[in-house]
């Protein structure tokens, strides 16, 4: 289907539109979950959101995009934990001047891998409308679009966290897919040396959930611009690892960053019913009462 330069100029523009709008056959069926650096670029769509920055602070303070707040996101990779302090991240939310009706987009350089963390972190606290800058830091300066310094401390506003526990697959709930009783696609996000158990880590015991299907996080980016594959490339993707997008489906790494870039990008294709393991092979790894099997590497083609 051909799109006019007349209609691919309204998508464009009504991309930060809350809706899903489906611009062609070739567009995300959920497209309305990122942001280009070309729309937030303008101060009329920028005032819209609260964003975050979830670099270092060094970086942070070097240069980010104006009106940007900082975001530690190594400390929020330990908080989060079993999910249970909502009083604690009613706080930390609140205090960056988040409120549950807020539009928030996250940017990193580090190929989405810490924003998708905190974007899902976010949503499993309440926050709905939670959106990645496509490319992340790297597209922003390339665009060369302006850039501040300093920051002035976000206006802290009342914030109560309430998990959203759908969102957060949990080993009971993996076990049960194992014995047949839960209906669950488990998607392993790892690299392909650490599915197979050959690389362990630090973990007691390497390999791979039974049943699980690899794919490595960053196969849904592109490596040069770190900007998500399009959407016909994403679907290739995901149909060669066997990953079917209408299925319930709970993604795990290590830790959950990586299997946070694979919700995000399951989503961005249309899935629905996207859970993260966030204790991942942390937990799974080191347990004793977990079935582990060695992953088998994909054929290459």
């Amino acid at each position: 289907m051909k799109v006019s330069w007349l209609s691919a100029l309204w998508c464009a523009a009504m991309m930060v539109s809350p809706a899903p709008i489906r611009c062609a056959e070739t567009a995300y069926p959920r497209a309305d979950l990122l942001v280009e650096t070309s729309q937030l670029a303008r101060p009329e769509v920028a005032k819209q959101f609260v964003v975050l920055d979830v670099r270092t602070e060094a970086a942070f303070k070097k240069g980010h995009i104006p009106g940007a707040r900082w975001v530690n996101p190594a400390q929020w990779a330990k908080g989060f934990g079993q999910g249970k302090d909502a009083e604690m991240w009613s706080k930390w939310i609140g205090n960056l001047g988040i409120s549950a009706e807020s539009k928030v987009v996250v940017y990193d350089d580090n190929f989405t891998k810490d924003a998708a963390r905190i974007r899902w972190v976010l949503r499993y606290w309440g926050v709905e409308d939670v959106r990645l800058l496509n490319g992340g830091w790297g597209a922003w300066q390339g665009g060369k679009y302006p850039s501040e310094e300093r920051a002035a401390p976000p206006v802290a506003t009342s914030f109560k966290a309430r998990a959203r526990s759908e969102r957060l697959a949990t080993r009971e709930q993996l076990l049960a897919a194992l014995k047949g009783t839960r209906k669950l696609q488990i998607v392993d996000a790892r690299s392909e040396n650490e599915f197979c158990g050959t690389q362990k880590l630090s973990n007691r015991r390497g390999g791979a959930i039974p049943g699980a299907k690899h794919l490595e996080w960053s196969d849904l980016l592109d490596r040069k611009t770190q900007r998500f594959k399009s959407a016909d490339e994403l679907r290739q993707v995901f149909a060669q690892a066997g990953v079917t997008l209408d299925s319930p489906t709970a993604t795990y790494c290590q830790s959950g960053g990586r299997a946070a870039v694979m919700v995000f990008g399951l989503e961005l294709m249309g899935a629905k019913d996207v859970s993260n393991y966030y204790p991942s092979w942390a937990e799974w790894g080191n347990a004793t009462d977990t079935p582990i099997v060695p992953g088998k590497p994909r054929e290459k083609k």
